[in-house]
């Protein structure tokens, strides 16, 4: 398989996310979150725990609390982007980490023989089948709550499902084509054959399911924090945020509003930039 036609492929897919000005605005204003988050709380004169006494649920703009403070003083700018910059990191990382399992497993169970594949499918459906909080239920009591690594496991331990079942049945249609076939004939093993000629004609997929794995993490990780069994005190997690700006909802609306602001703008661009990577690398919406 020759490398000309993939960089044609990619190149023409990344000429047509280029061309559109919604996708350009969703990529700058990913980046300008992403920067803010990481850099942003170093330029405050505050600590994400520091508290001032002075001003207890402060409203935004309040001696040097651009965006107001907590019931306990602490700035919401820098609560606001430390948690944005722990969502995107722990999601981020526990996308990465299922699609490396599942394309692993995936391709393994596709390029394997009838029954192994379906020995190894059926293992999955288990998994499917049990409730997603009854794991991460299960993960919190063996091991301290809001730990960062349960948290991480848990997160991985459900999202690879579909990119494994996604990549088994490309894998299938693509163990029948002509360059596989040449490989075989060619006396290469099972495994280079996989490695070489097969996962890398399975990295369109991947990496369109990719870009809308990591909101669906955002989701979840903001979701557990919520309901106490993601991020923990003192820590803060956009999750976490919503949850203690809902019970402030009626007096401090800010506290709310904040974190809640940032996780619908980082949603809706993460999806316009997956929506358009899909139809790009996707050659008959071109």
């Amino acid at each position: 398989m020759s490398g000309d036609p993939a960089a044609g492929f990619f190149g023409g897919a990344f000429a047509h996310l280029r061309a559109r000005l919604r996708v350009r605005f969703a990529l700058g204003l990913l980046a300008l979150l992403v920067i803010a988050a990481v850099a942003g709380p170093a330029f405050s004169p505050w600590r994400f725990d520091a508290l001032d006494w002075q001003h207890l649920a402060a409203p935004p703009l309040t001696a040097g609390h651009p965006l107001g403070t907590d019931r306990l003083g602490r700035d919401l700018a820098v609560r606001a982007l430390g948690g944005l910059r722990l969502s995107l990191a722990v999601s981020v990382a526990a996308s990465l980490a299922s699609l490396l399992i599942g394309l692993t497993y995936g391709a393994v169970a596709g390029f394997a023989g009838r029954r192994t594949g379906e020995l190894m499918m059926r293992a999955v459906d288990v998994v499917y089948a049990l409730p997603y909080l009854f794991v991460v239920i299960i993960l919190t009591s063996l091991f301290p709550r809001g730990s960062l690594t349960v948290l991480f496991v848990a997160l991985g331990a459900i999202g690879w499902l579909t990119t494994a079942r996604i990549v088994r049945a490309q894998t299938l249609t693509l163990r029948r084509r002509d360059f596989v076939t040449a490989a075989r004939v060619l006396g290469l093993p099972p495994h280079t054959i996989l490695v070489r000629h097969v996962v890398p004609n399975l990295l369109g997929p991947v990496i369109v399911y990719a870009t809308l794995t990591v909101p669906q993490m955002i989701l979840y990780e903001s979701f557990l924090s919520f309901l106490g069994l993601g991020v923990q005190e003192p820590r803060a997690s956009l999750g976490n945020l919503i949850a203690v700006g809902a019970q402030e909802m009626s007096s401090a609306p800010w506290m709310l509003l904040v974190p809640a602001s940032l996780l619908v703008v980082l949603l809706l661009v993460l999806n316009v930039i997956g929506d358009a990577l899909r139809d790009a690398l996707d050659p008959r919406a071109r």
